[in-house]
């Protein structure tokens, strides 16, 4: 990784957004080993994470930087501000620059934490980074069809 790196931290009421540092690897696993189990079709639920030391968790935020600082993808780490928990994340995909200036929005909170309207408030946030910070002019979520919670989220966004 190259000595200049992205730093974009966007913080709301009760959360900060932020590119995930080798440092976060403590909190990163506990919101993903405390997850439950699948509570939907779209939702990952407990998943294995034999493999994720810390070593690869510090290749996987290296490999956010090279992504973010090429232009290809801005990856949010969601932390609770209170607490510094991990909740999950939520990402910006460049799909075109030039006169589009347009991206992708992903999103992903941990279920144990679903319902308390963390997955709303980090998605404006990213909204507003997108827009205000990373010059995008159109952002769009690619949504399945039956992926309701997910609809009715960007429905309350107004999105």
């Amino acid at each position: 990784m190259s000595a200049e790196a992205w730093t974009l931290t966007i913080e709301t009421e009760r959360l900060i957004l932020r590119p995930q540092k080798s440092s976060d690897y403590e909190a990163w696993y506990i919101g993903f080993s405390s997850r439950l189990p699948q509570q939907s079709k779209y939702d990952e639920g407990q998943v294995s994470l034999q493999d994720c030391d810390p070593a690869w968790f510090s290749n996987l935020c290296d490999r956010h930087q090279t992504q973010a600082l090429s232009d290809y993808a801005y990856i949010f780490g969601v932390f609770l501000k209170q607490t510094a928990q991990h909740l999950g994340y939520v990402d910006l995909s460049t799909i075109y620059r030039e006169e589009k200036q347009w991206a992708n929005l992903g999103y992903g909170i941990h279920n144990q934490y679903w319902r308390q309207g963390f997955g709303r408030e980090a998605v404006k946030a990213a909204l507003i980074g997108g827009f205000e910070h990373l010059g995008y002019h159109r952002i769009e979520a690619a949504i399945n069809l039956d992926n309701h919670p997910s609809i009715a989220l960007a429905k309350v966004l107004a999105y």
